[in-house]
């Protein structure tokens, strides 16, 4: 198998389910069933995975790939992510859904033009993250949120970003946004009948 020319991320194997070769897979498909819809997975190494069976189990699926027949063969499968390329996915969502793989690329521009592009997308436990290489910066981190990058234009080729929302300049004060009565500097205090310093 050829490198693929797009790959998008469908899945990771994780360990060896039992003695027969079954693998538990965590998913990133919105029906995790719907792994076995897609073909041949494929390997960073080009690899390809065919599922035989797949069946639901807690939060991931189980599944017997062709060819892995027992559990030493499962064992050594175990952390390999698992690809298809972007043009054997469906193209119907809405006009503000798109995959991670459409964002990688895409110019990144402000009220001043472009400023830079996006490299990668990542996601660690705490919402998308876009990691963008802007001029004369090796890379910075912009949450994915609508005030971050309040537009994205996959037909254009660009999302525009709100350099404020998305940390990369402070706002004209300098400080902390209002909090009434909050002083970033004072000691916190509880209620009086709680004893400690008042």
């Amino acid at each position: 198998m050829s490198k693929l020319e797009n790959p998008v991320q469908m899945a990771v194997i994780g360990a060896a389910h039992g003695i027969k070769g079954e693998l538990r897979v965590k998913t990133f498909t919105g029906d995790p069933l719907a792994l076995a819809d897609y073909g041949p997975l494929y390997a960073k190494d080009g690899r390809a995975f065919q599922i035989n069976d797949i069946r639901p189990a807690g939060t991931v699926v189980v599944v017997r790939f062709k060819g892995v027949s027992d559990r030493n063969a499962a064992e050594a499968l175990a952390g390999t992510e698992l690809f298809v390329d972007r043009s054997v996915l469906p193209d119907d969502g809405e006009e503000d859904e798109f995959y991670h793989a459409d964002l990688i690329g895409l110019e990144v521009r402000d009220e001043t033009g472009a400023v830079g592009r996006i490299v990668a997308v990542h996601n660690f436990g705490g919402g998308d993250i876009l990691d963008v290489t802007l001029a004369g910066r090796k890379g910075v981190l912009i949450p994915f949120t609508q005030a971050a990058v309040p537009e994205v234009s996959i037909a254009e080729g660009f999302v525009r970003i709100d350099p404020l929302a998305a940390g990369l300049v402070e706002d004209e004060d300098g400080e902390a946004p209002d909090h009434d009565g909050f002083d970033p500097k004072g000691r916190p205090r509880g209620p009086k009948d709680a004893g400690g310093n008042r």
